[in-house]
């Protein structure tokens, strides 16, 4: 995801303005490094994920799940059929044929039962145990690094100044829709009114609320936090919104490099990466306070 924790840059050799005037360091080392942080985390995390998810492909609604009980709201796998061994996956009572890709996946003539196909896990191979391991490891370093970003943003005003959407922001957001909509980008310093609400979202609602349901999910943390479990409705719900939680992850990774793509990969990739971003001319940019994804 693009990183969202800019900051003001101190004078010196590697901010020095270039001459021209369009170009702007817009993106400080600690933005960069936290950026590449939790991107690197993520990819991580979902990956050994899905491999946890292998293990009980499905999910449930409440806080028993079992034979006895019909509140699976989705299911991932395999059933033989008069035309062989088929993968489906199953939401909310619709069976959904996915053959190939989920429930019944691997080489020709090699294929198994499992729910995500190999090339899509961390391992590729079924190894719960290392998967666990690399999903708690990557886990916590996204954690850490989370909750100093909002605390040094608390301090230095990056989430008043830059994240917190004002009134003027509102305002705009019609025009913003529409000029997404006409793949229409305004490169500028500012994040516009889309951003911020989307950034807004992972950052204080997602991501916070992963942490929370994987927290939920551990059986060592039911003593320590022993209330989390009845607050989101019992370990299956924490469970299921867990997952969801990853699917809209990856929605937003997938419009967010879209958007990248749309807007100018070489200077975007250049911000995140050295600093330095090329916004428009002044004169098309002095009434627009947009800046591109």
């Amino acid at each position: 995801m693009e990183s969202v924790a800019r900051s003001q840059p101190t004078a010196g050799a590697d901010t020095a303005a270039p001459k021209d005037e369009t170009l702007i360091y817009r993106q400080s080392r600690w933005t960069r490094l936290t950026h590449w942080i939790w991107a690197i985390s993520l990819f991580f995390m979902l990956l050994s994920g899905l491999q946890i998810f292998n293990a009980r492909p499905q999910l449930y609604i409440g806080k028993q799940s079992g034979f006895d009980y019909n509140n699976t709201v989705f299911a991932i796998g395999a059933e033989n059929t008069d035309a062989g061994a088929r993968g489906y996956t199953e939401i909310f009572g619709h069976r959904f044929d996915t053959t190939g890709v989920l429930g019944w996946s691997g080489p020709a003539g090699q294929e198994t039962a499992r729910g995500f196909p190999s090339w899509a896990t961390i391992p590729s191979y079924y190894d719960l145990g290392t998967a666990r391991v690399i999903h708690f490891f990557f886990a916590w370093i996204l954690t850490t690094t989370l909750i100093v970003w909002l605390v040094a943003s608390a301090v230095n005003g990056h989430l008043r100044r830059d994240l917190a959407p004002r009134l003027d922001d509102l305002k705009r957001l019609p025009q913003d829709i529409i000029d997404h909509a006409k793949l229409k980008f305004h490169h500028t310093r500012e994040y516009n009114t889309l951003q911020k609400m989307a950034y807004g979202g992972v950052l204080f609602v997602l991501l916070p609320l992963m942490i929370i349901t994987g927290l939920a999910m551990s059986p060592s943390m039911n003593s320590v936090l022993p209330f989390l479990n009845d607050l989101l409705g019992g370990r299956q719900t924490a469970r299921t919104i867990h997952f969801t939680v990853m699917v809209l992850l990856v929605a937003f990774f997938v419009v967010h490099i879209l958007m990248i793509l749309a807007a100018g990969p070489i200077n975007e990739l250049r911000s995140i990466i050295t600093g330095w971003y090329r916004t428009d001319p002044p004169a098309q940019d002095d009434n627009s306070t947009e800046r591109s994804e």
